[in-house]
């Protein structure tokens, strides 16, 4: 393996001063460990992690960041909290993530997606230094028809759950802050990012397929799959991490050309239904793997949506990004972290290694000043 941390994004991000919110969780504590590695200066403000094993435990991640604990629905708590913050680039990840919860809790869900998302943007209106701010919401976002094409940027907002609606509602909340208050083509601008399905090695919440299975091998259980049927577009962690990096370091050098709102998922085939991607789990995990059952009971379910695709055309032809990792490559790198954390190995490390893995898939032309055709 070849450490290319000080090559790509042309190392624009060593030194930068950069605010993650959301960094106990399982994406933004990937995102913590990545740009520490790039050499940024991470602030990470989040809830503090819940029970359990957690990535932002196993990796260290509040011994890598200066770790900072505020509800970001508490619009007094999160002022406090970062009140001597002035970051340079801001990644907007806390939120309530889980479709069925939204459904138990949908005033939280709201309260932290949509007036959270507010509260995290006036902290960044004050501050002097910033240039980038990248708001994470969700392919949900989309008022889906359940049509055949994958989503476009500029096809309708929308959501029947809580959740979705939510990220639909955020999406507006960012348009608006960007057109009143990051408008001005020589100060900070702000981007909105929309990533599928996504998985990887620390990820055990509730209500979802891989975390699911983790759990079930772990407690040598049986795991039942629900909605077997249903396409999603899914991929590692890394890759929208990928994307959401090269967002922010393009507004960095090229300004309000690279605002607005971006894709970040995978190719035609990333985009599976539920029980081809529980099969290549199973392979990828050989021997122990547990027993699967599949439930197609949808009487008494929730709403979810049964298709669910992503066109990345703009960020493939825009920025250059385009996804690495197969998803044999993915679920395997998944498992291998998992197996390796069960077996009380360096999982800081692990994480280090696979990082670096990522980084050699990618050249440090990928993540260049260059734009590059679609491929």
């Amino acid at each position: 393996m070849t450490d290319h941390s000080d090559q790509i994004f042309g190392g624009r991000f060593s030194g930068r001063r950069v605010l993650v919110t959301g960094h106990s969780g399982f994406k933004g504590g990937w995102m913590s460990a990545w740009l520490t590695r790039l050499g940024a200066h991470v602030t990470g403000l989040a809830l503090p992690p819940e029970p359990g094993p957690s990535f932002y435990a196993a990796c260290g991640i509040e011994q890598i960041t200066d770790s900072r604990f505020a509800d970001i629905r508490d619009a007094t708590a999160l002022n406090k909290t970062l009140q001597d913050v002035d970051a340079e680039v801001i990644f907007h990840m806390a939120a309530q993530p889980l479709v069925r919860k939204s459904y138990r809790e949908p005033v939280e869900t709201f309260a932290t997606n949509v007036q959270g998302t507010v509260h995290v943007l006036e902290a960044a209106r004050r501050m002097p230094s910033l240039r980038a701010v990248v708001v994470v919401t969700s392919d949900k976002c989309y008022d889906n028809r359940e049509g055949i094409r994958g989503f476009r940027e500029n096809d309708p907002l929308g959501g029947k759950d809580p959740y979705s609606a939510s990220k639909g509602a955020t999406e507006l909340v960012a348009q608006s802050y960007a057109h009143s208050f990051f408008a001005d083509p020589d100060g900070p601008q702000l981007a909105t990012v929309r990533a599928g399905n996504v998985f990887g090695g620390g990820d055990w919440s509730e209500d979802r397929l891989v975390p699911d299975i983790i759990r079930a091998w772990e407690r040598n259980l049986p795991v039942v799959v629900r909605n077997p049927d249903s396409i999603r577009p899914w991929q590692h962690v890394l890759e929208p991490l990928s994307g959401y990096l090269q967002v922010a370091d393009k507004i960095l050098s090229n300004g309000p050309e690279f605002a607005g709102a971006w894709n970040f998922g995978p190719d035609v085939s990333g985009t599976v239904d539920v029980r081809e991607l529980a099969d290549i789990v199973r392979r990828a995990w050989g021997a122990g793997a547990p027993e699967f059952s599949f439930s197609d009971k949808y009487d008494d379910a929730p709403h979810e949506a049964r298709t669910l695709r992503l066109d990345i055309t703009k960020a493939q032809s825009r920025l250059g990004w385009h996804p690495r990792l197969d998803l044999q490559t993915g679920i395997e790198m998944t498992v291998d972290w998992h197996k390796a954390y069960a077996a009380s190995a360096d999982i800081i490390q692990m994480t280090a290694e696979q990082i670096s893995i990522f980084e050699d898939f990618s050249s440090p032309a990928d993540f260049s000043d260059c734009t590059v055709a679609a491929q």
